[in-house]
Parts: C-alpha cells; structure tokens; sequence
C-alpha cells in the first residue's frame, strides 16, 4: 500500500491549549497546565470521525505523525488529533520553569509532581471539548505510554469512547515492568548534575547511560543475534546505538524524563475512586471495543499481561505483533510485514470486522 499524499492529510499548525488553576489526582494544583497538539483531516459535520492519538515515552507529536502518512490511521477519513503527554517538553514539562512546586497542603516541593495518566487524560478531554466541542471518540490509538493512555481513556470516559488500540501497551504496569523503568532510571540518575532525585545540569553521561540500558530492553534477543540493525538502515550496531538512542535522549531534557517516567511506573486503570483501586474492576466496566496488540518479542509490555486482561474485557482482541523487533514492533517505521500488520489490525477494528 503506498503512502498517502503528504498533501491529503491537512495537518494543521502546532497548537497549544491552556487550562489555569489545574487539579491534579493528587490535589497538586499546576497554575496553568498547556497541552501540545496537531490534527490532521477534517472534522465531520457531526463531529463523529475523531481519532485521539496520545505520544509515547519521550516523543512529541511531530515524532509520531509517520504513522498518519503510512495510512495506518487515515487522515481523508477521519480527524485526527495528536496529543502531547504532559512531561514530554512540549506539554506542561519541568524543563519550563523552575523545579519547584506546592504539594496538596501547600507546601512548597522541589522537582515536579506525579501527573498520573488520568491526569493527561483529562486535559485531553476538555480540550476536545472545548475547542472543537467533541463528545464522541471512534478510536483513541496508542503505542506504548500512548497505549495505556488509551486504555485510561476507555476507563474513565466509557460512554465517549467507542474503540481503543493499545499497541505494546498494558492496563497497568506491571512489576516488571516498573523493575524496567527503576533499572533505567538509575543509570540516568547515576549522573552528578542529578542531585535529590532530580537535574541541576544537562546530565549528558547519564542520558548516554540510560539509552544504553534502554536499548538492551527494547529490542529483542533475537533481533540482536540476527543483526537487525542492518534492517533497520544501520551500519554497525554502534551506528544503531548512537542515532537511535544516544542521539535521541541527549537531545532531551533529563527531567522531563524523569517526569515522565513516573507517569509510566504508576500507570493502572484500576488508581481511580471509581475504581476503589481494582484494575480488574476497571477492566470489567470498559464498554469500548478494545483492540490489544502486543509485539511477540517485546520484553516489558508482554503478551500474557494482555491475554490476562482480555479474559476480564467483555469485547476485546488480542493480536500479537509477530515480530522480532521487541517493544518496537508496535512502532514500525522500519515498515514491512510489521507496519502492513498493525494497518490492517487498525482498519479492520475502524470497520467494525
């Protein structure tokens, strides 16, 4: 399937959107909270061909918007709107003002606060409200942290949202998981400009750190014993190391990893009163059509958490990525069988088949 005409897509200018005095989960109150944003497509007269399509871990809107030119969420049907999760520099993140704030008594903190998934979410929500007057979603699409942003979003919205796609995405996550995120965290933290937990400096040896750590996690054993870096347009594997991870993380802000970290390690559904803190709980009350696509190799987002949850969803499939390409199955813009997987799981799951 060739790739849509760049022109077609009528994406719009990046946007901001801004909301003052707001409340976090946690009582802590951000004194304006901005969202980053992009759509692409046309709204429909009665606003019900909207896709929401939350970032992953560390990227921003203009790093994901390939997958709307790969035609795996097609911009001449539907309207798209790429959300930017709070901590990823764009949104609302700790590299823009000083690392200080009031906790939900009022004393004052160093660092940034827990921004919880639901948080995202619901600035997410008023700004479909708001500025485009959307109370219907036919699909929130995620990867990864976009993934469980999904799977927040079916969880706290049921009667909005129609279908959900999480790709290498869980409802919770898991212990492992968060052993993952706790590995990787201290190599970047091992830096001496981290001091308390948090950044003074550019911290360039521990992000060089932990994009090597983070590295070993994603791709899969098997995708390094059969040299998948040359698939993926790389020389050596010290090219892949060094263009894909060092470059990548030492161009971002070290705390506004961190930030974002946290978001991921306290990921789960069931962290909501509604819920009285049962993710089984929140599955269960999930109307949306739930599309789970784990990548077979992936190491953190396994495919047994996913078969575990789609016994506890009353409409859901479960369609494993069958890749060797680890957590970035689900991200596939090295293409092939891949990104021709994910595309045709996604249009039939818009189809309704």
């Amino acid at each position: 399937m060739n790739a849509p005409d760049r022109s077609r897509l009528l994406a719009s200018e990046d946007r901001l959107f801004t909301q003052a005095d707001f409340v976090l989960q946690s009582g802590v109150v951000l004194p304006v909270a901005t969202l980053g944003y992009q759509t692409f497509g046309r709204l429909s007269p009665a606003r019900d061909n909207v896709i929401v399509y939350p970032t992953s871990y560390s990227a921003r809107h203009g790093d994901v918007s390939w997958l709307i030119e790969a035609g795996v969420l097609d911009a001449s049907r539907w309207f798209i709107v790429v959300m930017d999760l709070l901590g990823n520099g764009i949104s609302t993140s700790p590299s823009h003002g000083p690392l200080r704030y009031r906790d939900a008594d009022g004393g004052e903190k160093r660092g940034f606060p827990l921004v919880t998934y639901y948080d995202n979410v619901e600035l997410q929500r008023r700004l479909l409200a708001q500025v485009f007057g959307i109370e219907r979603i036919a699909l929130v699409y995620g990867w990864s942290m976009g993934g469980m942003t999904a799977y927040h979003w079916a969880a706290a919205h049921p009667e909005m949202v129609e279908r959900i796609a999480a790709v290498c995405a869980t409802a919770r996550c898991s212990t492992h998981n968060r052993m993952f995120i706790e590995g990787v965290r201290a190599a970047l933290q091992a830096d001496a400009d981290c001091i308390d937990g948090w950044f003074d400096g550019p911290g360039l040896r521990g992000l060089e750190a932990m994009a090597r750590v983070y590295a070993s996690w994603c791709m899969s054993q098997d995708w390094y014993r059969e040299r998948g870096w040359l698939q993926g347009g790389y020389g050596s594997l010290d090219d892949f190391l060094q263009r894909s991870w060092i470059d990548w993380y030492r161009a971002r802000d070290p705390n506004d990893l961190l930030a974002q970290f946290a978001t991921w390690h306290a990921g789960d559904i069931g962290a909501h009163a509604r819920f009285g803190g049962s993710t089984e709980v929140a599955l269960h009350s999930i109307r949306a059509k739930v599309l789970l696509m784990p990548g077979e190799t992936d190491l953190y987002f396994r495919v047994e958490d996913n078969r575990h949850e789609a016994a506890l969803l009353a409409d859901a499939t479960l369609a494993p990525i069958p890749s060797f390409w680890g957590h970035r199955a689900g991200n596939p813009k090295q293409g092939g069988a891949d990104l021709e997987f994910v595309r045709g799981q996604v249009h039939a799951l818009l189809a309704g088949r």
